[in-house]
């Protein structure tokens, strides 16, 4: 048998348009949007090259002529960065399998990301849990706050307490996967791989999960910047 070797290549969703973050998006798609003066997706890529990904191959989409003159020059070191843009749009798991097939990408095992997050999960631990399981698919999955205050209530209708927007106890999928190579042409050509591909291999005890033990935040208002920016201690 084969030993599966850490992934150095990683597909990264970046189409998005960013409705919520307007008008920071008018001008540039969502993942181009700055988080203390550098775009989310330049701290996404670094983690990834820092995480041993050598190549990442970025899936543009609206306004994708910013992110490719933005790459156009050398940007991260030791990360070859290629741009795949899509004709027409063709959600998430279409892009991914249409970004695969045109970067002409080899490898067994590939990570796949949404280009929005900021995390610093150790990709290494999903990675022991991708072999030890032998799965075809392992997500990292991420709790998220209530955005609301938890009033606490009896049967009887009094109210014993108050949370302040408290962890609330679900996983959601995080937007990064390790994928082996065949998943991939299961994805849709057109269509969500969330929708389709995940349940059907669930179902077939083909996918699991790493809890994210690290800093997570999908930016998805002008809120999640700071924060963000504040976490990862890139401003005082």
């Amino acid at each position: 048998m084969i030993e599966l070797a850490m992934p150095t290549t990683a597909l990264v969703l970046a189409g998005g348009k960013g409705e919520r973050l307007r008008p920071l998006t008018d001008d540039r798609p969502k993942p181009m949007v700055e988080v203390a003066g550098v775009p989310i997706l330049v701290h996404h890529l670094t983690w990834l090259r820092d995480n041993g990904i050598k190549r990442a191959v970025v899936l543009t989409g609206y306004l994708h002529e910013v992110i490719h003159d933005y790459f156009a020059s050398p940007r991260i070191d030791g990360l070859m960065v290629d741009c795949v843009a899509e004709k027409t749009p063709l959600g998430r798991g279409g892009a991914f399998r249409n970004g695969f097939e045109q970067a002409g990408i080899a490898d067994d095992l590939i990570v796949a990301t949404n280009g929005d997050v900021i995390t610093d999960q150790p990709l290494r631990l999903m990675f022991d849990v991708h072999r030890s399981r032998s799965a075809a698919a392992t997500l990292l999955v991420a709790q998220v706050k209530s955005p609301y205050g938890i009033v606490e209530v009896e049967d009887n209708g009094a109210v014993t307490g108050f949370v302040e927007k408290p962890q609330l106890p679900y996983w959601i999928n995080g937007g990064v996967y390790l994928l082996d190579s065949s998943v991939i042409h299961q994805f849709p050509v057109v269509g969500d791989h969330e929708a389709t591909t995940f349940p059907d291999l669930a179902k077939q005890g083909q996918v699991a999960a790493l809890r994210c033990v690290g800093f997570w935040s999908s930016i998805e208002s002008p809120k999640d910047l700071g924060e963000a920016a504040l976490k990862l201690g890139l401003v005082g």
